[in-house]
């Protein structure tokens, strides 16, 4: 089995002892804790992992979007590693049956909880970089942010705040929120938008970003911390 495992992760691993802790979950150690003897959970690789997943991620984006502020860079960072996201790359490539778990937490939705695939994402990374090196674990996770980048940047994987502002506008105000690009700056490959978001004939919030989907969200963001601050009556529909 670690050895179909190897090769759905495209390393071979010299100590594969590593691999498996990645795996286990500590649930198993306690009930099963005569069979693992000195071996420990994933929540050490996972330790690891995440910080080296933050490390690569940031220096990534670094070098990939030269152009882009620290705003920017720490938006996309955290779309990057956010437990949704790693959840996505832990099902793709199908390591929720390798995790062991206790047998009372051993069931189809508690594999596929999102919170367990992040960790077991973040603890492979760990033991990739325990047993390869940094190069490996920076080969081993480039591909992902490289295609999930995208989704990101076309506002694929970002509908979490104009999502949630749309509801509160149209539960208060009955509007839905109109978005307006009132700026555009830079050349063709390193525009930058300023969006503003309106309810009713009210201006909510604006929002900055190296798309319009990112300077909407960003807007969204704003008007929903205005929403949060005052109680202000319906605006005129116009």
């Amino acid at each position: 089995m670690l050895e179909d495992l190897q090769k759905k992760l495209g390393v071979h691993f010299t100590n594969e002892d590593l691999l498996a802790r990645a795996f286990i979950h500590r649930s198993f150690i306690h009930e099963h804790p005569e069979r693992n003897g000195e071996r420990e959970s994933n929540e050490r690789l996972e330790f690891l992992g995440d910080a080296i997943l933050n490390f690569l991620t940031a220096s990534w984006l670094y070098q990939r979007f030269p152009v882009h502020t620290e705003g920017d860079l720490t938006h996309l960072r955290a779309a990057l590693v956010k437990t949704s996201t790693l959840a996505k790359f832990s099902r793709e490539l199908g390591l929720s049956v390798h995790i062991k778990i206790s047998r009372g937490e051993d069931t189809l939705i508690s594999r596929n909880r999102p919170a367990l695939l992040a960790d077991v994402f973040e603890a492979v990374l760990g033991a990739i970089f325990l047993d390869q090196g940094l190069d490996a674990a920076k080969t081993f996770v480039t591909p992902f942010l490289e295609r999930h980048v995208e989704a990101v940047l076309s506002g694929a994987a970002e509908i979490d705040y104009r999502t949630r502002l749309q509801e509160q506008a149209q539960s208060i105000f009955n509007h839905t929120p109109v978005y307006r690009t009132i700026d555009v700056v830079g050349p063709d490959h390193q525009r930058e938008f300023t969006l503003e978001v309106l309810i009713g004939d009210v201006r909510y919030g604006i929002g900055v970003g190296p798309s319009k989907q990112i300077a909407a969200q960003a807007a969204a963001r704003a008007a929903l911390a205005q929403l949060q601050q005052q109680n202000e009556s319906p605006p005129d529909a116009g």
